[in-house]
């Protein structure tokens, strides 16, 4: 027995990185998944790797890439779960006073938005059916700590901690539990930290990363079952911080003589 067996989820990107970890676990825990990718390569992929996954190529940024995965999940059966995990911090670093506002529309609409409208979609057909749900937003650490260069990427996912707590009280009463997982330094396509190390960094990580690596989509992948399943059937409201333990830091950085330092002298 899985312990999602029976479950039909919806997984917003799940072609690669947190989406495609997600995927893959929740089908060994014996869940039907339908999948929306906006990526073709992707969606050939998953449906050669993982047969029993429907795909739905589209947009998921659209009102019409919203309807036509749900389309596919009311065809599939009642929807027991729905995984919010697309999101991008967009494109080259820029100070806040010289982005535009069409660069505010994009990262609103990758971020927030679509968040928004599939909750709400969920949340609608959990009560008409009378049926308990779980929702799981992906935000991100940067939620909870100022990040230069990317505030309104930062402001987003903080709007998704509040979305959360306040969706998880308002429809606590009809059994829907909301939570979220915020990462950091985990290992995607979109982050690919090892790719960005300079030579003698590796030894650096101990520091960076209280647990000594870097996450994978794996480690995702197993708080969304739990966030999904049973085990935490009286857990609502909350955000689970994957991170290796870099926001209980707080900054604070081992040092070579065994002492900690929140004065890094290699930040």
């Amino acid at each position: 027995m899985g312990l999602l067996d029976g479950r039909l989820a919806i997984v917003t990107g799940g072609g690669a990185g947190i989406g495609h970890g997600i995927v893959e676990r929740f089908v060994a825990e014996g869940a039907r998944v339908i999948v929306a990718e906006i990526d073709a390569q992707r969606c050939a992929a998953l449906c050669g790797q993982l047969p029993s996954v429907e795909v739905v190529e589209c947009d998921i940024r659209t009102v019409d890439g919203v309807e036509a995965t749900f389309r596919a999940a009311d065809a599939a059966g009642a929807i027991d779960v729905l995984v919010n995990n697309v999101g991008h911090y967009g494109g080259p670093r820029g100070q806040f006073h010289t982005q535009s506002e069409a660069e505010w529309d994009d990262l609103y609409a990758i971020n927030l938005q679509h968040v928004l409208r599939c909750s709400q979609r969920f949340i609608t057909r959990a009560i008409e059916g009378s049926r308990p749900g779980a929702i799981v937003n992906v935000s991100t650490i940067e939620a909870f700590r100022g990040i230069p260069t990317r505030a309104v990427y930062s402001a987003c996912k903080a709007a998704i901690t509040g979305l959360t707590k306040s969706l998880a009280v308002e429809y606590a009463h009809a059994g829907i539990r909301v939570n979220a997982i915020a990462p950091d330094v985990t290992e995607t396509p979109q982050v690919p930290y090892s790719r960005w190390l300079q030579p003698g960094d590796e030894a650096m990580i101990p520091a960076w990363v209280p647990l000594g690596r870097f996450g994978t989509p794996h480690d995702a992948a197993g708080v969304a079952v739990f966030l999904a399943s049973e085990l935490s059937s009286f857990v609502t409201g909350t955000t689970v911080h994957l991170d290796g333990g870099t926001f209980a830091a707080g900054g604070w950085f081992p040092t070579e003589e065994g002492g900690w330092t929140n004065r890094p002298r290699r930040p």
